[in-house]
């Protein structure tokens, strides 16, 4: 299936894996990769050593296109972009507006720019300062997320920009794929589904629990880091909501300890970063702490397995996935229903 995205990055389906932190490793994008739809792998985890240790390992399993995930708020950012450029990497994409700047300097190198967005405005904002595309997630996605749903953010998106604009947030199968490119979007954009994958590093017990999730398992929580974040209703994140702030700051700057050794930041690293979150935000310095919260609690679960001490981001699909197929049997799949239900509605 041709569209606008497919042309654009070079894969043979309007299909992208999102860049899930501790999830989108060498393994999951090159079997993406190899599947025709576009892996993204998530950098924001890893130093910049790993990082091009994890972009060669990809290209030394598929020979497709693939992107690089980046926090454009990062200290280290132009050091990752300077990394993805070297290495030849097709696609940027990024979880918070890139600047103007960052944009035209990966434009310059060939790199396809593409970053993801929550509101009409941000949309607006990155096409004019020349991004080739757009990653436009609903309320129903996983991780940090608005209010919106797709539903009602995709058309907008879609009227108000003239780049290819993918979707994003509650989407599992063919037939939410021809529903995103009947609102006018270009491919669709899936985390949860791909997680939910037999090529997914993630411990089994985690997966089980994914798996065994209702509809009604599925919700927002600002306990995490202070922001609204959508994962597994559990025990654990009950805990952490009834927990009282002197508790949540403590375990936060313990957390934040953690991260700095596992990602080789410098106190002061985290310290600007920090600042850079908070900068354009209406966060209380406590929040900014809270949010060293996010990637330890999410390493426990996707990396440790540990489902009683991690937090397990999702979108609300999880709670009508019941199965673990490979990336080239999801991605076949989706190809296969879309194309079912495009010429069912085209016999009507």
């Amino acid at each position: 299936m041709e569209t606008p995205l497919t042309r654009l990055v070079g894969v043979r389906h309007p299909v992208v894996q999102t860049g899930m932190g501790w999830v989108a490793g060498p393994r999951l994008v090159s079997a993406t990769a190899n599947a025709g739809a576009l892996g993204v792998l998530a950098s924001a985890t890893m130093t910049p050593a790993r990082l091009r240790d994890a972009v060669r390992e990809v290209r030394s399993r598929t020979d497709a296109p693939f992107g690089v995930n980046l926090r454009a708020d990062a200290g280290d950012a132009r050091e990752r972009v300077r990394i993805i450029v070297e290495e030849g990497v097709r696609v940027a994409s990024f979880a918070l507006a890139p600047s103007r700047e960052l944009i035209a300097e990966l434009k310059d190198a060939g790199v396809v720019v593409i970053p993801s967005v929550g509101a009409r405005r941000h949309a607006e904002k990155v096409a004019a300062w020349g991004a080739d595309a757009v990653v436009v997630q609903g309320g129903e996605g996983g991780g940090h997320t608005g209010e919106v749903a797709t539903t009602v953010l995709l058309p907008q998106v879609v009227d108000a920009v003239d780049i290819p604009v993918v979707a994003a947030g509650g989407f599992h199968d063919g037939r939410g794929l021809v529903a995103a490119l009947a609102f006018g979007a270009a491919g669709v954009a899936m985390g949860t589904r791909f997680l939910l994958t037999s090529d997914s590093t993630v411990p089994d017990a985690v997966k089980a629990r994914y798996l065994a999730a209702t509809v009604k398992d599925v919700t927002v929580t600002r306990a995490v880091d202070g922001l609204p974040h959508r994962m597994l209703r559990t025990e654990f994140v009950s805990a952490l909501e009834a927990s009282g702030r002197a508790r949540a700051l403590v375990r936060a700057v313990r957390h934040a300890a953690g991260f700095r050794r596992l990602s080789g930041l410098t106190w002061r690293g985290m310290v600007r970063d920090g600042l850079a979150l908070r900068h354009g935000k209406d966060l209380a310095w406590s929040q900014v702490l809270l949010a060293a919260n996010t990637p330890m609690l999410l390493r426990s679960a996707m990396v440790d397995g540990r489902t009683d001490l991690g937090v397990m981001a999702a979108g609300q699909v999880a709670g009508v996935i019941d199965d673990l197929p490979s990336c080239a049997e999801l991605v076949e799949r989706i190809m296969r229903e879309a194309d079912e239900v495009r010429h069912r509605l085209g016999g009507a």
